[in-house]
């Protein structure tokens, strides 16, 4: 009966297995994020109030959008991941929103970075944010 049972974990283990990896998600490269936020500096003063945004330059694919979401702040590239890199595929902060300057519009909500409206195979690419005193570090 033990042995019946580990054969039959083995099976199921070695069967279940995900790929995470989607072939449409192949636009952006994994550029490197270093980048600091001082919250004292006047361009960033935005940050402080829940729902509004800055775009970074020269960080990721094409920049960084930062967003403060209410209880902290997350970090999405400013690259459309649902397009090849071109210069219409940079996203435009719109609201709480990001849109991409290409024909279609993909839109996307800086809160979940998912799309909204017409569903996406691709998701905004998100650094990680963290805080120390007045300054916001994004990194990869």
């Amino acid at each position: 009966m033990k042995y019946l049972f580990l054969v039959l974990s083995l099976i199921f283990l070695t069967t279940c297995s995900r790929n995470d990896s989607n072939d449409n998600c192949r636009f952006l490269v994994n550029a490197q994020v270093n980048a600091s936020v001082n919250m004292n500096l006047p361009e960033y003063s935005n940050l402080q109030y829940t729902s509004n945004s800055v775009y970074l330059a020269n960080q990721g694919n094409k920049g960084v959008i930062v967003i403060n979401v209410g209880g902290g702040f997350r970090a999405w590239d400013a690259a459309d991941p649902n397009h090849e890199q071109s210069s219409c595929s940079l996203l435009k902060i719109n609201g709480a929103n990001a849109v991409c300057g290409c024909d279609d519009a993909n839109t996307y909500s800086l809160f979940t970075g998912g799309s909204i409206g017409t569903q996406l195979p691709c998701g905004l690419k998100e650094y990680r944010v963290s805080e120390s005193g007045n300054t916001l570090i994004i990194s990869n």
